[in-house]
């Protein structure tokens, strides 16, 4: 059988009378005189509009709810579709909806409504607002969204009807936003629909050459999907595994995406057909790919099971590519009817596999609807936000499994630091390297599916500007520039306030003093500072000078003069310099918060930075670095503990040893020694000794800038083929 997709085409003859025998069809309790009173609400509130079109404007809604009836929508979901336009377009009130269907029709629709009215600088701002509001509105009921997706669907249904350059813009917006949204919710149908749609728009001349030469084989395609079909459907039954089986060719934006990604023409793709099997039971799932897999060729490296490892939107399927009859190349997947429903309709199936009458999804349960919201409430930047929108809901790739065997899915070329964020902020914050399937790796490792990961992670460890080019996710870049932003205004608050104290005492006054008299009030006030932390901030950041503050302060009589301000530069000059000089003293470690003391590192650990590290102060010995987990720790008795702390601005080679097991052969020595060497690392001294059952033992001094540094070294030399183990010595 050659099976269509959902067909979501616009119907301008829908009547209400079909739209209750669409309902009835899968909802045959249905309150009809419900959805006939939300039809008529909406028949009469938009009665004196007209669509672009022409059409009166109740078309539009009608059909909106037609796509939600084929998605098989609860009841409330479907009233709200009638009604999703009137609060913004007809002067209805919340209220009124509320009292006249119900809370939850009355918070769907109030979801829906757009933010119009406001005016924005761009339209990317715009766009931004608009999108921010429909996350709040998704957190509370996803049918928001659902219902949103199907408005979206029904405007580029009639996108005719507008002018070529709103066209763009909308179609645009809706391969930005809308396409990854339904991805990320698993409803293909509406996906695949509106990528088509876009591609029309977006590019006509491609969409409709496309068209052309796909018509022009029309009757050939449709015989050889036939025979296909026949042949599959023979083979299945001869090994007693009964399936539905159809085909289709793909999808206009499917092809596009492959000539652009492969950089041909339409005529060297050679995948253009897809066949579905569908199954009873996930048993039969895998007997129809041992079939399939014995009657034609398997193409290598074309095989994916997303039945054992679902994708983030718990779509399931086992996908395959085979040599078919006549040598053509066709995509084959097998899924149960279950999975088929979910695949096509996603999250909008919920209301099959619960009570169909109505239901708010708990967007709770959905972790990606959460990491948006709280996305949402950090993010200030809207074009920080889009992105996060653009790249990152859609962005599908590999799959990679956590030391408890749990999944995330990652973008196409995500690190192992992109992995640290995926896990949590702090696990990525802390992040030093990783060991993927056993191996220890660096932070910039590209991660493949099916890897193991287990992140490593060191208390002293902070993010640094050069992570934000090894991260691919948007989020992750984020939560790295975060870290960064607040690292700086830590140290401009600090600078602003013993700027603003030292300006202060030639008056004979003090911070604290002028706090307990609110005579900062006014400065607040003309300075726009929230609090006097944001007072010092705009100081040391040179937003506002001294001068400018204590202009402000009633208890002060200031008089301007040039010595005053020549002093204050000079002062703010004398201060950065101290601070950037004390940065980059001569002293890896900062005891007690002084960074000019005196210290040697233990001979017995050789701490080097990123490892968690003590200090002790040893009689006639001076200061002494440890790392946390040193043997030689419970022998100092006798010896005082401090505080102490990498200076993560201080840049030095610190000698640490590497311990290598090898296979005892010859040359070993210089193999290891010219991977050290290739990489930038010195080697400050080498030991080799041979072991029993023709084994090796080398102990390797070298010099590394940091943790990560070393992880990179671990991982070269493990790599090797004659390397049994590698560790830190």
């Amino acid at each position: 059988m050659i099976r269509e997709s959902l067909d979501f085409s616009h119907e301008p003859e829908l009547t209400i009378d079909e739209l209750i025998r669409r309902v009835k069809a899968y909802y045959s309790d249905v309150d009809e005189q419900l959805i006939r009173k939300g039809y008529e609400f909406a028949a009469h509130a938009h009665r004196s509009q007209k669509r672009s079109s022409g059409e009166p404007y109740i078309i539009h809604p009608a059909n909106v709810v037609g796509t939600l009836i084929k998605l098989k929508m609860d009841i409330e979901t479907i009233v709200a579709g009638f009604l999703h336009d009137t609060i913004e377009d007809c002067n209805v009130t919340p209220e009124e909806i509320e009292k006249e269907f119900s809370s939850n029709i009355a918070q769907i629709v109030v979801g829906l409504t757009k933010i119009s009215k406001i005016k924005f600088k761009t339209r990317q701002e715009s766009q931004a607002e608009n999108f921010r509001k429909m996350v709040v509105a998704m957190a509370k009921d996803l049918r928001v969204i659902i219902v949103k997706l199907a408005d979206r669907m029904h405007n580029m249904r009639t996108l005719q009807y507008v002018s070529k350059e709103k066209q763009q813009k909308i179609a645009q917006e809706t391969l930005d936003i809308y396409v990854p949204l339904a991805s990320r919710l698993g409803i293909n149908s509406v996906k695949a629909e509106l990528e088509d749609l876009c591609l029309r728009y977006l590019h006509s001349e491609i969409y409709y050459r496309l068209a052309e030469k796909v018509d022009m084989k029309k009757s050939e395609r449709e015989d050889y999907i036939r025979t296909t079909i026949r042949v599959i459907k023979d083979q299945l039954e001869e090994y007693d595994v009964h399936a539905d089986v159809t085909g289709r060719p793909k999808t206009f934006y499917s092809v596009y995406k492959k000539m652009q990604q492969r950089g041909v023409d339409f005529e060297q793709i050679q995948d253009m057909l897809a066949f579905r099997i569908l199954t009873n039971n996930i048993t039969e799932c895998y007997k129809a790919l041992g079939v399939i897999h014995s009657a034609f060729k398997p193409v290598p490296g074309r095989f994916k099971d997303y039945v054992a490892i679902p994708k983030i939107n718990n779509y399931q399927s086992l996908h395959t590519t085979v040599i078919g009859p006549q040598a053509e190349r066709i995509e084959i997947q097998i899924r149960t009817h279950e999975m088929h429903e979910i695949a096509e309709k996603g999250i909008a199936a919920h209301w099959k596999y619960k009570e169909v009458g109505s239901g708010v999804i708990n967007a709770k349960d959905i972790d990606w609807v959460q990491e948006l919201v709280q996305f949402n409430q950090d993010v200030k930047s809207n074009s920080e936000f889009m992105d996060v929108i653009k790249n990152d809901l859609d962005m599908g790739g590999v799959f990679i499994f956590t030391p408890n065997g749990d999944v995330k899915e990652l973008r196409y070329g995500a690190t192992a630091l992109d992995f640290a964020y995926a896990v949590h902020t702090e696990v990525g914050n802390k992040c030093v390297g990783a060991k993927v399937n056993g191996k220890i790796v660096p932070l910039k490792y590209r991660l493949k599916s099916g890897d193991s990961v287990e992140v490593l992670t060191s208390k002293t460890q902070t993010p640094s500007k050069d992570w934000l080019k090894i991260v691919k996710s948007t989020r992750a870049k984020t939560k790295i520039r975060q870290f960064l932003s607040k690292i700086e205004r830590d140290k401009s608050k600090e600078l602003g306030e013993r700027m603003l104290e030292e300006a202060l005492k030639p008056y004979a006054k003090n911070i604290k003093s002028l706090v307990k008299k609110n005579d900062f009030n006014k400065a607040f006030n003309e300075l726009n500072a929230r609090n006097l932390e944001e007072l010092f901030i705009h100081i040391g950041t040179k937003r506002n000078t001294v001068i400018e503050v204590l202009k402000l302060i009633p208890s002060i009589d200031y008089k301007e003069s040039m010595e005053e301000k020549e002093k204050a530069e000079s002062y703010y000059q004398k201060l950065t310099k101290t601070a950037k000089k004390s940065a980059n003293r001569d002293n890896a470690v900062i005891v007690d918060g002084l960074d000019d003391i005196v210290v040697r590192m233990g001979r017995c650990c050789n701490p080097i930075p990123g490892d968690e590290i003590i200090g002790f102060v040893t009689k006639g010995r001076g200061i002494t670095i440890h790392t946390a987990q040193c043997d030689k720790i419970a022998d100092l008795v006798d010896t005082r503990r401090l505080s102490v702390e990498w200076n993560n601005e201080y840049v030095f080679k610190h000698p640490v040893n590497i311990k290598v097991i090898t296979h005892d052969k010859p040359g070993i020595l210089s193999s290891i020694s010219s991977k050290i060497n290739n990489m930038g690392i010195n080697i400050r001294s080498a030991h080799a000794k041979s072991l029993p059952d023709q084994k090796g033992s080398f102990i390797f001094e070298v010099e590394v800038k940091d943790y990560s540094e070393f992880l990179k070294t671990l991982s070269v030399i493990e790599a090797m083929d004659t390397v049994i183990s590698v560790s830190r010595a």
